[in-house]
């Protein structure tokens, strides 16, 4: 179990990390999310003894990092998968560290099994793809086979096979009772990943929730209605003072999307004044749009959007 509390970073007169208290509890994969600059690195940095905390503390199963007796047995971090030294190879990188940490070089080959580059154990690090590098810095990890594992951006530079199996595999790591932090950008992916989130914008915690709550409170959810009976209930919304706006569905029909509404209340509606419904269906929002609605004020740099030039005569 990690617990952080009122930690906070400066840096001369820049905030870094403001008072921010939290956990990670074991079991559950717990989601790190914030815009660029929001201090998520900075905070990981501070929960594994590498920055000092300028106040607050944090503590991995009640004790700082460096008190460990054995930290890779206890605590497995990916921070920076280009962290090795690149003339030497795989296998012998894993083995250096196995070694200094009293880590049987067997567990060397098992962890280089389960990231799937025994194949390439033999190759120099420095020759590796940005994505085999995520994959090595995750035997890295692994290496002890820890209770707790500190992630950040570990799907960076993987194929959608490799984003997969890391996520199958930090849902099975965490079913094994071990308490998982990862930080990412894919926000789909987080969707499907993490069973908890911790949000922080400009070094301040935002949300400490479920995902699926932190989704619901945080977006709406719309309801959409096809029919055949448009106008008539176009009517019958009106008149219950429910708004509605007109879209077009993929093969080009016309639908109607009802805000702040359920599907139970719209279908007995549709029911009690006669209009059949072809469809009648819940669009609920994205973890982006939840994140960007939570966090936009948090923003450190903002870009506008270009418009579109006109190309005529062109």
């Amino acid at each position: 179990m990690i617990e952080v509390s009122g930690l906070t970073k400066h840096y001369g007169a820049v905030r870094a990390v403001e008072d921010l208290s939290f956990s990670v509890q074991p079991g559950i994969v717990t989601g790190f999310l914030g815009p660029n600059g929001a201090g998520k690195s900075t905070t990981m940095r501070m929960i594994l003894g590498l920055d000092q905390p300028t106040a607050g503390s944090a503590l991995i199963d009640g004790k700082k990092y460096s008190e460990l007796k054995n930290p890779l047995r206890e605590v497995g971090a990916l921070l920076d998968a280009k962290a090795l030294h690149p003339a030497r190879s795989a296998r012998n990188h894993l083995k250096w560290i196995a070694q200094s940490n009293g880590i049987p070089t067997s567990r060397v080959d098992e962890v280089l099994g389960l990231v799937g580059l025994a194949d390439v154990a033999k190759k120099r690090a420095g020759g590796f793809s940005l994505g085999m590098g995520q994959r090595l810095g995750l035997a890295m990890a692994l290496l002890g086979d820890p209770h707790t594992l500190i992630l950040d951006e570990p799907v960076n530079g993987l194929d959608p096979e490799g984003i997969r199996w890391v996520r199958d595999f930090l849902k099975a790591l965490a079913a094994e009772g071990r308490s998982i932090l990862v930080s990412s950008h894919l926000l789909s992916e987080m969707a499907m990943t993490a069973d908890h989130l911790v949000v922080i914008g400009r070094g301040q915690l935002v949300a400490d929730t479920p995902t699926y709550d932190f989704v619901k409170n945080n977006s709406h959810t719309s309801v959409v209605v096809r029919t055949g009976h448009l106008a008539e209930f176009q009517k019958v919304l009106q008149e219950e003072q429910i708004s509605f706006e007109m879209e077009t569905d993929a093969e080009q029909r016309p639908v109607l999307v009802i805000s702040d509404s359920t599907t139970d209340h719209i279908g007995a509606l549709a029911y009690s004044t006669g209009v059949m419904l072809y469809e009648l269906s819940e669009r609920r929002a994205s973890l982006e749009d939840a994140f960007l609605q939570m966090t936009g004020h948090a923003v450190q740099y903002h870009a506008a959007v270009p418009a579109a030039s006109n190309q005529e005569g062109n």
